[in-house]
């Protein structure tokens, strides 16, 4: 499956949110521990985030590499869109967790799963449902001169930030914030997971990309590949961070969102 990605471009670089699904995986498990329910297809757990129907609570587990932990502001970013999409009257909750570098950068995709497989601890158990979350510290290994990889929703409750490439790019503007493209990123992958754009939640309307699958054709939205060059964009990831437009919610809604 072709993987869909997001294009930022700015700063003279096409910047790409990757979102892809895992290819097919295998886990040796822990016992007493059934890994299942978080190893499936991206969007397959989209009803599951939204509503309150299986679980009542989110957990969300952030694993980055020492150096790289994701700033306060992108913390509360994600922690406000999920609450203003989700039924989830048991709340969320998040650990953070640093880990050793793996080593392996630039990063395939094979590779992030494996270090998911390593380093993830929480799946879903009772009425709560898990998301691992994990901040490398390298690149994809999909980077060109012209265009970078900022992340990935890769499977259903499975998210990769490239916290390396994040710096790099903030580092070259003079009014770009790292914890803004953090931000940005970590609401938009988890966008996917939410089954955005036809990707688990169907659409109520056709509003799907027709050059760049499961992205919104709507300008501007948060769920949109694309967004032209110029000073605009960082304008916006400054001062008013990109939105779901209304097809995209209307989607969710319908799904058991809000």
């Amino acid at each position: 499956m072709k993987t869909p990605k997001i294009f930022l471009p700015f700063l003279l670089l096409l910047l790409i949110i990757g979102c892809s699904k895992d290819p097919a995986t295998s886990d040796n498990g822990t016992p007493g521990v059934d890994k299942s329910a978080n190893l499936k297809a991206l969007g397959d757990s989209a009803n599951e985030l939204l509503s309150d129907a299986k679980f009542t609570s989110i957990k969300l587990e952030v694993v980055y590499v020492t150096g790289y932990k994701p700033s306060d502001i992108a913390l509360n970013s994600i922690t406000q869109f999920i609450s203003d999409r989700t039924f989830k009257p048991d709340g969320l909750s998040i650990t953070t967790r640093a880990v050793a570098s793996s080593g392996k950068a630039p990063f395939s995709i094979e590779e992030i799963v494996q270090i998911e497989k390593d380093e993830r601890t929480a799946y879903n158990t009772g009425d709560e449902i898990a998301v691992f979350i994990y901040v490398a510290d390298g690149s994809n290994e999909d980077d060109k001169d012209n265009t970078v990889v900022l992340g990935s929703a890769y499977r259903n409750t499975s998210i990769v930030l490239y916290g390396k490439t994040i710096e790099k790019i903030a580092n070259n503007s003079n009014s770009l914030e790292k914890s803004n493209v953090e931000a940005v990123v970590l609401n938009h992958e988890f966008g996917h997971l939410f089954g955005l754009v036809n990707l688990g939640s169907p659409m109520q309307a056709d509003h799907e990309d027709q050059v760049d699958k499961k992205h919104c054709s709507v300008d501007n939205c948060l769920m949109n590949s694309k967004i032209k060059f110029g000073g605009g964009i960082i304008d916006m990831i400054n001062n008013n961070m990109p939105e779901l437009d209304d097809l995209c919610i209307n989607d969710l809604v319908a799904n058991g969102g809000k």
